[in-house]
């Protein structure tokens, strides 16, 4: 289900996710981070800087899912789309935030499915793999299209309501089998399994909760799905004994970890 920003902060957080409709960032932001996209994916780095180590580096499978950490680093154009105010906009409406960070980015590539090749997302929650947080971080995700995202394109899809579940461990990002998935995972007494999918034009955006449960089907289209996943904090966020490390290694560095909403890194609160 899609709304307006005026409502944006309601659905947010009755259901966990928000699709948001149309596009919100510009069509030559976005083209040129297509460009960005593939010139990582060609080992090419116009800011002299690579990524960080990745699952999928240049010369793997190109039939395999890509998944590239902090494509920011090593594109002008992607930094330009993850820093886009827009985004922050929208981020600060669900939210409420006076304050909001890019922290960590990751680019994802789903090619058309060829073979035993899977591109599936396993049922998850983002907050397994982010224990670098704080308990009660405000922690959350802004999935970007770069390309049409249609239901034969391997879309998002979340479970509406998931992020009042509390943190079930029981997911995997790898997993391919979403049915078996789906039966691993217990749900809390009197919930229900309903599923949302994100149908997205290039400069779509979808929102998620942390908590919320997600994932995503193969890619059975003929062209690629691309996206990327810019996760966010606000001011209501703190790593684990104030540690700069891992996932959190950057946030002090706003040219990397651009500030999106906010008065710039001054607006960090603690």
């Amino acid at each position: 289900m899609s709304t307006t920003i005026e409502h944006a902060r309601e659905r947010y957080d009755s259901d966990g996710y928000l699709i948001v409709p149309g596009p919100i960032l510009p069509a030559d932001v976005v083209s040129r981070a297509v460009d960005g996209m593939d010139a990582i994916r060609r080992g090419e780095y116009d800011t002299g800087v690579p990524p960080c180590p990745s699952p999928w580096k240049p010369g793997d499978d190109l039939n395999k899912l890509c998944k590239i950490e902090q494509p920011q680093f090593a594109s002008r154009a992607i930094f330009e789309l993850v820093s886009h105010p827009e985004l922050g906009r929208w981020a600060a409406a669900i939210t409420g935030a006076s304050m909001v960070q890019a922290w960590w980015v990751q680019l994802l590539y789903k090619p058309p499915q060829v073979g035993a090749a899977s591109t599936t997302v396993g049922w998850h929650q983002d907050r397994s793999y982010w224990g670098i947080w704080e308990d009660g971080s405000e922690v959350f995700t802004a999935w970007v299209a770069v390309s049409d995202v249609g239901a034969d394109s391997g879309p998002m899809s979340f479970v509406r309501g998931s992020h009042r579940w509390g943190l079930r461990n029981q997911g995997d990002f790898y997993g391919q089998d979403l049915l078996a998935q789906k039966r691993a995972i217990s749900l809390p007494p009197g919930a229900i399994w309903e599923e949302d999918t994100a149908i997205l034009p290039p400069g779509g955006v979808s929102f998620h909760n942390c908590l919320t449960v997600h994932g995503s089907g193969p890619n059975i289209s003929s062209t690629p799905r691309r996206s990327f996943a810019i996760h966010l904090r606000t001011q209501n966020s703190r790593p684990v004994g104030d540690r700069r490390e891992g996932l959190s290694q950057y946030v002090d560095d706003p040219t990397l970890c651009p500030i999106l909403f906010g008065t710039g890194a001054k607006a960090i609160i603690w």
